[in-house]
């Protein structure tokens, strides 16, 4: 519904249903918006005609195949294609900042160095902010809902934090190119392509790690945080000898010197983008990893001990558990995990077919209890039922909300991704925060579709009492949420309360 409301209606015709309205060519099932809620970031008009068109297995089958693209509204499309992280390429980006650093560091102290400081400061939070804004907008305006939020929880499971050198700089490549291309492929081909982006090499410290001088971060984390999780059978000299397979894996300078490379070893340089690995910065003795022999060779090493990790009994457990635990349940029932891990072995670490096993679970239906929606799927899912047809102009309260709530996308100091739980995200003065943006979002007051420099804000607000709602909505809310709606005293109010509500709280 646009966010321009017809002021002159009364409050009575606002609040309560038509005959129209209420009417349905087909009533949905508690089934059937058990399974939207956990299928999309959250019911709005275009998610739940699409269910009333394929139906529930083809919708699926759709989603898992990528056959519904990532075709954004032209409006929100131009707006991220105007964005400099997403239309220059990461090594003019990169090579923009070290000229810019290079010149900072021939400068005397004083005015204008601190003001030049500023200003590549300003400019890669600026890239960074670009990266967060797009992230979002796809989340609320994608058409392949399923996959939106595979790529939102894979960017969490690889989590990479904005605020460490260059990340930020980093990030729309990351997302778009690591991440995004490959969340429903193999597993394999997503942990290769997070451990040759940028973005994970400078978080976790790789780019660093050379023959003689080894860095352990990124080989311990791979393991603990990425594929097998904690207690699962590898030792301390397994992650020594991850980190000598690791050596020379890293990122193409582009302080624009050249690089030389010996007869011997120029063969053996492998370049994708920006990734580069280095064989002069490279451990060619033999390594033991998880009791598998490597020999010495190259890149052809790290190829082959993310082969051995992925294919443990243990990664698909590990894998498999926190899908579930992101759809389904905190504590995901053994028996699913483990249809889930099966399937995980059979197909060689198959998403798309992992999550088939988890969507055609009854366990996915909420038989196991709802599922608390985290900050972000708390904002995305309201800005989608609210503004479903009003193109955002300007993505930066989005942002902001996130940062009130204390899950500021790229912002985990720690490698380790924000929890999954929902004991995490539901204190009290969370829920406060949480209202505060339903009343931003409910009243419209929240300038997402005021032009960025414009200081005048859109005026109106959402009109939520739609047949969406009556249709898909209002069948299912539980007594306490009607005695709220009952007392509010204002379309806005009434807004507020609905969003806030603890039915729009979980999934």
């Amino acid at each position: 519904m646009r966010p321009i409301a017809i002021l002159s209606l009364s409050l009575s015709l606002l609040l309560t249903p038509t005959l129209t309205q209420a009417a349905t060519a087909t009533p949905f099932t508690p089934d059937d918006i058990a399974w939207l809620r956990r299928d999309s970031f959250g019911l709005n008009t275009a998610a739940v005609a699409q269910y009333r068109s394929l139906g529930r297995k083809q919708l699926l089958t759709k989603q898992l195949y990528d056959q519904l693209g990532d075709t954004l509204p032209a409006p929100i499309a131009a707006q991220i294609d105007r964005y400099e992280a997403f239309h220059t390429p990461l090594d003019q980006l990169l090579t923009s900042l070290q000229q810019e650093q290079q010149q900072l560091r021939t400068m005397p102290d004083g005015p204008e160095k601190q003001a030049a400081t500023k200003a590549i400061q300003a400019h890669g939070n600026q890239v960074g902010l670009e990266a967060q804004q797009a992230a979002l907008l796809h989340a609320i305006y994608g058409p392949n809902q399923l996959k939106e939020q595979l790529v939102w929880f894979w960017l969490n499971h690889f989590s990479v934090y904005a605020g460490k050198g260059r990340v930020r700089w980093e990030l729309a490549d990351y997302e778009q190119n690591a991440i995004r291309a490959h969340a429903l492929g193999k597993f394999r081909d997503l942990v290769m392509a997070t451990l040759q982006s940028p973005a994970m090499l400078e978080f976790l410290d790789n780019a660093q790690n050379a023959k003689g001088h080894a860095n352990e971060n990124y080989a311990r984390e791979l393991m603990e945080l990425h594929t097998l999780g904690v207690n699962a059978g590898y030792t301390q000299q397994d992650v020594q000898q991850l980190a000598l397979i690791l050596t020379g894996v890293g990122i193409v300078p582009v302080d624009g010197k050249p690089q030389n490379f010996n007869p011997k070893m120029a063969p053996l340089v492998v370049r994708d983008g920006m990734f580069e690995f280095n064989p002069q910065r490279h451990d060619f003795s033999d390594k033991l990893l998880l009791g598998k022999t490597i020999k010495g060779s190259g890149y052809d090493e790290v190829k082959q001990a993310v082969d051995v990790i992925v294919r443990q009994p243990a990664c698909a457990q590990f894998v498999s558990r926190k899908l579930a635990q992101y759809f389904v349940t905190d504590n995901p029932p053994p028996a699913l995990v483990n249809k889930m891990a099966h399937t995980f072995q059979r197909t060689d670490g198959d998403i798309a077919q992992v999550v088939r096993v988890m969507f055609e679970s009854r366990d996915l239906l909420g038989g196991t209890g709802k599922k608390f929606k985290d900050p972000s799927q708390f904002i995305i899912s309201s800005v989608r039922l609210a503004y479903e047809d009003a193109p955002i102009v300007n993505a930066q309260p989005l942002v902001n909300w996130l940062n009130q709530l204390d899950q500021p996308l790229f912002g985990r100091i720690t490698p380790d991704g924000w929890p999954l739980d929902g004991d995490a995200w539901s204190s009290s003065g969370q829920m406060a925060k949480r209202f505060d943006i339903a009343h931003a979002i409910g009243t419209g007051n929240n300038q997402l579709f005021t032009p960025l420099g414009s200081t005048s804000r859109a005026a109106g607000f959402p009109m939520l009492t739609t047949r969406l709602y009556y249709d898909a909505i209002d069948p299912y809310l539980s007594q306490a949420t009607r005695d709220a709606l009952a007392k509010a005293t204002s379309q806005q109010e009434w807004n507020t309360f609905l969003l806030s509500s603890p039915d729009l709280n979980y999934r």
